[in-house]
């Protein structure tokens, strides 16, 4: 299952892993450009996904689409948590609705969604958690940084928890890829100064830069990686750690 898959990242994980023979569970807000995507995977592999149209900020979207995959699969050995949003807070006192709409999207529905999942993973001794997250480097308050720390924080003790069962979970967390939201909340002149100044392979990433690590981290070989946080950025972390 991979959410937040009407756009970006999410289309570009998604139809990696069809490339490589994945049944697909695509859930995502925009159920019009969720019907093309799934249009697009079917006629490139043959195989039509399953499609569940759910608003993560909704208090019954995890149980909706849960609901949906027993009713049709009966469960899923992948979970790709892509749905999120960065909600930058420019502000010193920010309301308690927005930190909980921060908190719930990018931290709680992932969290939930995989111990809905989680059972099914035990019981077949095989599953992957793959959470895409964010940087973690502010240069202001927000909300979404902050729930992102804690969905790391979270993914490095469930996969010592599940590892004993077959199960990895770990965090990509993206640089700059070039996404409708990024070109929504950056203009082109700081796009074009970070390409010149500050990513060393002197460009945006694009979706199938994410997706070819998630397609790995879903595999069979990568099966002694576990609890990591790898970034795919173009080297655009300074830090050694």
């Amino acid at each position: 299952m991979v959410t937040g898959a009407s756009t970006g990242i999410g289309v570009g994980i998604a139809k990696a892993l069809a490339q490589e023979g994945v049944q697909l569970v695509l859930t995502a807000r925009r159920t019009d450009l969720l019907d093309q995507v799934a249009r697009d995977i079917e006629h490139q592999t043959g195989h039509k996904p399953l499609l569940v149209g759910a608003d993560l900020i909704d208090a019954d979207s995890v149980s909706l689409i849960h609901g949906q995959i027993k009713q049709h699969l009966g469960g899923v050995d992948i979970l790709v948590n892509n749905a999120g949003g960065s909600r930058p807070f420019k502000q010193l006192h920010v309301d308690s609705e927005s930190w909980t709409e921060a908190m719930v999207l990018n931290f709680e529905r992932p969290r939930q969604l995989a111990e809905a999942l989680i059972d099914d993973m035990v019981a077949a001794r095989w599953g992957r958690i793959i959470n895409i997250t964010g940087k973690s480097e502010p240069d202001q308050v927000n909300g979404a940084f902050c729930a992102k720390a804690a969905l790391h924080s979270w993914a490095k003790g469930l996969s010592r928890m599940v590892g004993p069962h077959g199960i990895t979970v770990n965090c990509i967390p993206p640089g700059h890829i070039d996404s409708e939201q990024i070109q929504r909340n950056h203009s082109a002149a700081f796009r074009q100064d970070q390409i010149d100044n500050h990513i060393p392979m002197r460009r945006y990433g694009t979706a199938e830069d994410v997706a070819h690590l998630v397609c790995f981290l879903a595999s069979d070989v990568a099966s002694y990686i576990n609890g990591t946080l790898i970034p795919v950025d173009g080297g655009l972390r300074r830090y050694q750690f």
